[in-house]
């Protein structure tokens, strides 16, 4: 299963979690050939210690913001990257592809993009605490040990969970979670992606105790990427929760990802509309 050389991988985290969550993900993917790396958002220090001690380095950046800034890392690559992404993560490695960038994309427990019409009640449950205070917008919001428990981390013991927060929470900006809350009722939202564009594969992960992101939002935004001709594929695992990437089960969601990314040569190809 391993890939020739020179095939990168760009891993994306989402919100509350730190870029060094992805850390086994780069140690797994690198022993197998390819050259993976895991930047963090704008203005993100490099360790969580650090991200904790100073919030406002993130302070008000959009899903715009993060895009672009993946995008730049991209240009500077010798080749299209697979782009690997997880919560907001997913949303932007979904933009990124939709943009023509990389040669295939894996999301986990992705947020919706502009069209996906899914809001189960758990989901908007999760983030009331943020989206219920205007005043957050150019801000900063981390969970509680407590929150995070309950519905970041909410399959794991609690113990693991308390471990998972104490090595990568972070503050992270409120502001993506604000324009995806309305990206359906915006004439221009920066949560949109491009679905129809000519693409290479997709691979949508969900988790059956997500309350973060629920299988139903995942499986909707599955719904609309098959519209696309390119390979558009959904793995459920319906004993985990969001931090499915993160927690001690992580290996599994790993291989799958490695699996779908060998069935379709996708360390052969050069991707699409990569310019």
């Amino acid at each position: 299963m391993n890939a020739p050389a020179g095939t990168p991988v760009v891993f994306v985290h989402g919100l509350w979690l730190h870029a060094t969550s992805w850390e086994p993900w780069v140690e797994y993917f690198a022993a197998r050939g390819y050259e993976p790396i895991a930047p963090g958002w704008p203005g993100e220090p490099p360790t969580a210690e650090e991200a904790r001690a100073n919030p406002d380095t993130v302070a008000g950046y959009g899903i715009g913001d993060i895009a672009d800034h993946y995008s730049e890392i991209i240009s500077g690559l010798a080749s299209p990257p697979v782009v690997i992404g997880h919560s907001f993560g997913g949303l932007v490695a979904q933009r990124l592809h939709g943009m023509g960038v990389s040669r295939a994309c894996v999301v986990l427990s992705p947020a919706q993009f502009k069209g996906n019409l899914a809001l189960p009640p758990t989901q908007l449950r999760t983030a009331w605490p943020v989206l219920s205070r205007p005043g957050l917008r150019k801000k900063t919001w981390s969970h509680s040990a407590d929150s995070f428990a309950r519905t970041f981390a909410n399959a794991v013991p609690r113990p693991e969970s308390d471990a998972l927060y104490a090595a990568y929470g972070i503050p992270s900006p409120a502001r993506p979670l604000f324009q995806a809350s309305v990206a359906n009722v915006s004439l221009r939202s920066e949560a949109s992606v491009d679905t129809r564009r000519e693409r290479g594969p997709v691979l949508l992960i969900a988790a059956g105790k997500d309350r973060t992101v629920p299988e139903a939002t995942v499986r909707a935004a599955y719904r609309i990427q098959s519209r696309n001709p390119g390979v558009t594929e959904l793995r459920v695992f319906p004993d985990r929760g969001h931090s499915m990437g993160a927690d001690a089960g992580w290996r599994e969601i790993a291989d799958t990802a490695l699996e779908f990314l060998t069935r379709h040569d996708v360390a052969t190809s050069t991707g699409v509309g990569h310019g």
